[in-house]
């Protein structure tokens, strides 16, 4: 069965940095704006190639000192609420049909013995 580890986190879309502005440039062909949601893109890369799947994004108004969140729906806000997921991995359980082949089973030991003979006309002394 597989399991998963869960990470939650905030995310700002903000576009501010020089090195952000020009991603956006070049991947869109446009100009960045200040809260543009394409700025938070490179950040989810990095996330993804940690392994983690964005499982959920939903912008919140304002994050309180407290991590709290403050709904007022006349806020514009570039701050989201992000959960991810990642597989966790496991070592893969050996197969029952493959454990017992790497299960040697102990031999016996070689037992030398004289040849016989098997002349009719040579037959042991009675």
């Amino acid at each position: 069965m597989e399991k998963w580890e869960y990470l939650s986190t905030f995310l700002e879309a903000d576009a501010s940095n020089k090195a952000i502005k020009q991603y956006i440039q070049e991947t869109f062909n446009t100009k960045a704006q200040r809260h543009s949601p394409e700025a938070m893109i490179p950040e989810l890369n990095k996330m993804g190639t940690d392994g983690w799947e964005l499982v959920h994004m939903e912008p919140v108004p304002r994050v309180g000192r407290k991590q709290d969140i403050q709904f007022n729906r006349h806020e514009w806000t570039n701050t989201y609420f992000c959960v991810f997921k990642r597989l966790i991995h496991q070592p893969e359980p050996i197969p029952v049909a493959q454990a017992a082949s790497v299960i040697e089973e102990p031999k016996e030991p070689e037992v030398k013995t004289p040849p016989i003979s098997l002349d009719p006309n040579r037959l042991p002394p009675a």
